[in-house]
């Protein structure tokens, strides 16, 4: 019988890690796949000045991971001003704060009103809250305009501050005022803050993006506090200093915001961007982008009229501009439309079904923007134009929608703030 050899032992597998260098702008970093599959990055030798690797901790920790690449355009722009807009509103704030504790009677140090204003802060807001509980809904639809109007609510809460020493005998009236309209300004200011974050968000980093324009705003309201602590110890010690310095404050303060909003490219449709969608495509033939757009939007006057986009309106009452008879007429001829136009006078009424989607307003945005360019009369509009221009939309929409919804454009969702809606 023939000797069986014993088995022979393997020697056990060793796994080698798999590793590399590279080298690039002065930065020498080594990249390694751990046994679980991640990918790690390791800076071996850094020999850039000191003020470039400052720079870059400093994009790592207020800035979104991958920036400039993993947010839309207009981002830094926002930031900057978001910045300056920081640290003037919390130097603003000290001087508020320390002017209501003089008109109670009081002579605090600055570093007493520094915390006596978070105090206020927190007190404030419960009102604004109950007042402001029903706005939501034009918030979404104007975030930009909301949130200018937040921060000249907040700077005429301020003033009626730094100014109540000037009647300590109307002092919970000037102060109670100045809170209600600072309340207000606190809850539209939280409630604009994520449509105007996910606008920026490009490969789903909006948590990561919001996080980061937090700690700018902290950074710079805790530079801001610094600031309003040695202007209250020196030029504005006295009430003509803050008469002066506060106004100033204040412009820079709404004007940074102004222009914080501009630069956001704000994605999903409302009546005014669906207007200029509609208009630029009537005269060019090409979709915007939000980008396109962010500069030429009204942030004052947002319910404006564009002759070029049919003069719609959206959001009135279904019993105060279509009659039953007009109603059941544009039903028969267009039954699976969510939409309704109304001709008037001055302007065609657009009224939407509770469930109609920004594809179904851009649909009859583009209806009555035909009907009007026909050069024929929509005051009185006949079966035979409306259906004429109905087919045209058809003929370009799908091409349209694809193009709207590769710029970028929210289309399963319109957001007409207030308006009303009808359902049968």
């Amino acid at each position: 019988m023939p000797k069986k050899e014993p088995d022979e032992v393997k020697p056990p597998k060793v796994e080698v890690p798999v590793y590399w260098l590279e080298t690039s702008d002065s930065v020498s970093r080594r990249y390694e796949f751990e046994p679980h599959g991640y990918l790690t990055v390791k800076v071996v030798n850094d020999s850039r000045p000191i003020y470039h690797r400052v720079a870059e901790s400093f994009l790592n920790k207020f800035f979104p991971a991958g920036y400039p690449y993993s947010v839309n355009e207009g981002y830094l722009r926002y930031t900057q001003f978001r910045a300056l807009q920081h640290l003037t509103s919390a130097a603003l704030s000290v001087l508020s704060t320390q002017s209501l504790l003089f008109a109670a009677g009081l002579r605090p140090t600055p570093a007493q009103a520094t915390a006596v204003s978070w105090i206020l802060k927190d007190g404030m807001q419960h009102v604004g809250k109950l007042i402001c509980s029903n706005l939501g809904a034009r918030m979404d639809s104007e975030p930009k305009r909301w949130r200018i109007l937040a921060d000249v609510l907040y700077d005429l809460g301020t003033g009626l501050e730094v100014l109540s020493p000037l009647c300590p005998h109307l002092f919970l009236e000037v102060a109670g005022l100045g809170n209600f309209a600072k309340g207000m300004a606190v809850v539209a200011a939280r409630a604009t803050r994520l449509p105007i974050y996910s606008s920026f968000a490009k490969e789903g980093n909006l948590s990561d993006i919001f996080a980061k324009g937090e700690a700018i705003s902290t950074l710079f309201n805790v530079v801001g506090m610094g600031v309003g602590i040695q202007l209250a110890s020196t030029v504005c010690s006295s009430m003509q200093g803050k008469m002066i310095v506060g106004p100033l404050l204040s412009i820079v303060h709404v004007l940074s915001v102004v222009e914080e909003m501009r630069a956001v490219p704000v994605n999903s449709l409302n009546p005014q961007r669906t207007a200029m969608i509609v208009a630029d495509f009537l005269k060019t033939g090409k979709v915007s982008s939000p980008a396109d757009l962010r500069y030429r939007e009204d942030l004052l006057f947002h319910g404006r009229l564009i002759e070029d986009a049919g003069n719609v309106k959206v959001g009135r009452a279904l019993h105060k501009v279509v009659k039953p008879s007009k109603l059941k007429e544009w039903k028969e001829i267009f039954p699976e439309e969510k939409f309704v136009l109304s001709p008037g006078n001055k302007w065609t009424d657009m009224l939407l079904e509770h469930n109609a989607t920004g594809e179904d307003a851009v649909r009859g945005w583009l209806v009555a923007a035909y009907a009007a360019s026909m050069g024929k009369s929509f005051h009185e509009p006949s079966a035979s134009v409306l259906q004429d221009a109905y087919d045209k939309m058809n003929i370009v929409f799908t091409p349209f929608l694809c193009e709207l919804q590769a710029k970028g454009w929210h289309t399963d969702r319109f957001l007409d703030g207030t308006g009303s809606r009808f359902a049968f």
